[in-house]
């Protein structure tokens, strides 16, 4: 998730695939990267930040729990001994709590969310919220999200699973939270063909895909 907002842009995750989204986005410029949790499919590709360390000329600001920055510092050790190989990605880690946190003047709250027995954050800026990797949210943490104008959800497929919402909890809490506009993401093939999905959903509903832009007044 690429979000520029307040002339500040920063990432959600690194996937696998970062640096052909930034190219596909052509994104020049990028402030900071916050991590919603651990998993290799939402770090992997933190290596390709170097690009905009050598753009940038300064090391990139990093946001996630505790235990998500310590298995980046495990993962990319490379780039954090004490003698580092010219060109390796340099990094500035902020720890986070589940309380709202500045992102370079961007206020940012995070909502924790389950992923089976997994902490997980989701967040909030303005209007916007961003959930993934979640199938289980506390009545706490969903006061944080009522108001949203756009909320991103995870979905995963329709049958049970034991980590991912199913179509049929997303529309759920959706309908719940009475957000009046959401996007499902973290999609399976086994959620459909994306065409006969859209049918099935509510008109203030529809299917995440990548290139896609949102934008909020």
């Amino acid at each position: 998730m690429l979000i520029e907002t307040q002339g500040r842009t920063f990432v959600i995750d690194t996937g696998p695939d970062f640096r052909q989204q930034m190219l596909r986005a052509d994104v020049k410029h990028l402030d900071a990267a916050i991590f919603t949790h651990q998993h290799k499919d939402h770090t992997a590709g933190l290596d390709d930040i170097r690009a905009f360390n050598h753009r940038q000329q300064q090391d990139m600001p990093l946001y996630g729990r505790a235990e998500v920055l310590n298995q980046i510092r495990n993962e990319f050790s490379y780039a954090f001994s004490e003698t580092r190989y010219p060109g390796v990605p340099h990094f500035e880690m902020h720890p986070i709590e589940n309380k709202p946190f500045d992102v370079l003047g961007v206020n940012v709250i995070p909502i924790e969310v389950m992923h089976h027995k997994l902490p997980v954050y989701g967040f909030r800026i303005g209007d916007f919220t961003y959930i993934t990797d979640a199938n289980f949210i506390s009545e706490k943490e969903q006061e944080k999200i009522k108001g949203s104008k756009i909320l991103v959800l995870d979905t995963l497929q329709k049958e049970p699973h034991l980590s991912h919402f199913t179509l049929a909890q997303a529309l759920e809490l959706i309908e719940k939270l009475q957000v009046p506009q959401a996007y499902l993401t973290h999609i399976s093939h086994k959620l459909g063909l994306h065409a006969v999905v859209e049918t099935e959903l509510p008109d203030h509903v529809r299917l995440g895909y990548d290139g896609l832009v949102l934008e909020i007044d």
